[in-house]
């Protein structure tokens, strides 16, 4: 005959809800009185200072920002232009230098050696010197007009490919040999191991570092406006010359930050999923 009546929970548990609840309540005050103390520091520094009426007009304008808009975001729509066709070109050209990399044998080693050679030069050379020479050298090269947006992919593409290459070469380096052999066992050849075996392995280890890669590059395609493109920082610098302040570089960097965000968040919301997977089970 079983007892049907709610068990207490023994004194012992109630002594630790108890004490978790205290711990919650404490660390709700302490994060409430931090937030306030640095309001007062934030206020105290920088608002209530003889200078802030004047930073404020220069760089926080709501008038300046309502009318920057339109220019800026119209500029906007061509950096996500550029950042969409990157994102391909760069994933296609990383992955194929990363397999170059990753070749085993004597034999591919003038291809190894060419791959290390170009993520040796493309990670040294900045972004900035990379889009003066694509943007300017290459129409001069071949005498003709090229669109912005073409130079700025080539630029990008050619930069970030080096970066996200050694990322997806260490992630699949990051998976161990004995998948390979066990593959190769089973009559896989080379190309079907990476594909079947290495590579969604080596994606979950690599997705964190990949995304950020991919919130740096948001941020670097800002830098086309040096070929003399009207993005949304050169549309914020014509902006900036007709109202007389800053506010429109505000703008943009609103803009830029919305858009990174997403991806920010989401990193972390992975990186964090990915961390309680492989910590599943252990005692800390």
């Amino acid at each position: 005959m079983t007892d049907s009546a709610p068990r207490r929970p023994s004194d012992l548990e109630l002594g630790r809800r108890e004490f978790r609840r205290r711990q919650s309540l404490r660390s709700v005050l302490i994060a409430v009185g931090s937030t306030i103390a640095f309001a007062i520091i934030v206020w105290a520094t920088i608002i209530n200072t003889p200078g802030w009426a004047a930073v404020q007009q220069a760089f926080f304008n709501p008038t300046t920002f309502v009318a920057a808009l339109p220019r800026v975001a119209e500029g906007f729509l061509l950096n996500l232009q550029v950042l969409l066709y990157s994102v391909v070109t760069v994933a296609i050209l990383a992955t194929v230098l990363a397999t170059l990399r990753t070749l085993r044998g004597p034999v591919f080693f003038p291809l190894r050696a060419l791959a290390a050679g170009y993520t040796d030069v493309f990670r040294g050379l900045p972004l900035i010197i990379v889009l003066y020479l694509v943007g300017f050298g290459v129409p001069a090269l071949l005498n003709t007009r090229i669109p912005v947006v073409v130079l700025g992919t080539a630029a990008i593409t050619l930069t970030y490919s080096a970066y996200v290459s050694e990322v997806i070469r260490a992630g699949i380096e990051a998976v161990h040999p004995s998948q390979r052999l066990a593959s190769r066992a089973l009559g896989l050849g080379y190309a079907q191991t990476l594909r079947l075996i290495v590579m969604p392995q080596a994606i979950r280890k690599m997705t964190p570092a990949l995304m950020n890669d991919f919130v740096a590059m948001q941020k670097d395609v800002g830098l086309i406006s040096v070929l003399g493109a009207v993005d949304a920082v050169r549309g914020a610098q014509i902006e900036t010359a007709l109202a007389y302040d800053f506010t429109p570089y505000i703008v943009a960097g609103v803009l830029f930050v919305l858009l990174a965000i997403p991806t920010i968040r989401l990193s972390d919301w992975y990186t964090a999923r990915l961390r309680n997977r492989e910590q599943m089970g252990s005692i800390v």
